[in-house]
């Protein structure tokens, strides 16, 4: 069984994207690891050279900059690298999403268990999407608490936008990987960068959503969503954040919006019924 790690970036280091502590988090258990670079202003290249690691493939790409439709320009240049991929699974991250130590053994013998079964097309993680500082994470069904990362290389998927993928059973119709669940957690610390890094990030990449940047403020949010987490990190993770004490503190007269009034009412209807209503880009059949 071989396994193709594989990512997208530019301007990762700028921008406050921990890409090479994702990236170290998984190599021991991928055969090769593939990078397709966009055109950088900063030192996100050498920083990839400077790793030495012979499992390491790096593509370089352009970005199309008059693709401004609901992110596509980010599926784009997820499929360059992911067709450039030659393992029998595919393990993608996004450039501020790590994977736990304790987890390499069985996401690589849960990939060994379904190499050989065809209904199985894709394995999904189980999510924490850290935020604000490291010990304070985000419940809600307005974050989606399930992804798939890993996918069959012998099927024809493609993704319409960053976030997911479909699976053409025909040329015209798409539908989402059938799935099983990988037994271990995602780590997700794209909003735990400081707030500076979120704005200039903001700014350069909303124009792929035909949209225009609006400061973030991280204490805008709906404070009964931020729970307290009392895991531990990634070892690649040492030294990367500050260390605070306590969970972050939301504004505690900001308004909800219609979209977070709405999540907080799913939210009891989960916790009153036993639901979880979270969006899912996959469909479980093991």
């Amino acid at each position: 069984m071989k396994v193709s790690g594989f990512t997208f970036l530019k301007n990762a280091g700028m921008l406050g994207y921990p890409f090479i502590e994702s990236i170290q988090s998984i190599l021991p258990i991928v055969d090769e690891f593939v990078v397709a670079l966009g055109p950088c202003d900063d030192e996100t290249e050498a920083m990839l050279i400077a790793l030495n690691e012979p499992k390491i493939r790096i593509i370089h790409t352009l970005w199309n900059e008059k693709m401004k439709d609901r992110g596509y320009v980010y599926g784009q240049q997820k499929m360059i690298a992911q067709f450039n991929c030659t393992g029998d699974w595919v393990f993608y991250l996004e450039a501020d999403e790590i994977v736990h130590e304790n987890d390499l053994e069985s996401i690589r013998a849960t990939m060994q268990k379904y190499v050989e079964d065809d209904e199985v097309e894709a394995l999904v993680f189980d999510y924490l999407h850290f935020y604000g500082n490291i010990n304070s994470y985000l419940w809600s069904p307005g974050w989606y608490r399930r992804a798939p990362r890993i996918l069959k290389n012998s099927i024809r998927s493609y993704a319409p936008d960053g976030l997911f993928w479909l699976v053409l059973d025909k040329n015209k119709i798409g539908r989402y990987p059938k799935a099983a669940l990988v037994g271990a957690t995602m780590y997700h610390y794209g909003w735990v960068r400081s707030e500076a890094q979120m704005n200039l990030k903001s700014t350069q990449v909303q124009k792929y959503w035909d949209k225009t940047h609006k400061e973030i403020d991280y204490s805008q949010i709906d404070g009964r969503i931020i729970k307290h987490f009392e895991g531990s990190h990634p070892k690649v993770l040492n030294g990367y954040f500050s260390q605070v004490e306590g969970i972050f503190s939301a504004d505690k007269k900001y308004s909800l919006t219609r979209r977070e009034k709405k999540h907080r009412w799913m939210l009891k209807l989960e916790n009153f019924f036993g639901l979880e209503l979270s969006k899912k880009h996959y469909k479980l059949v093991r």
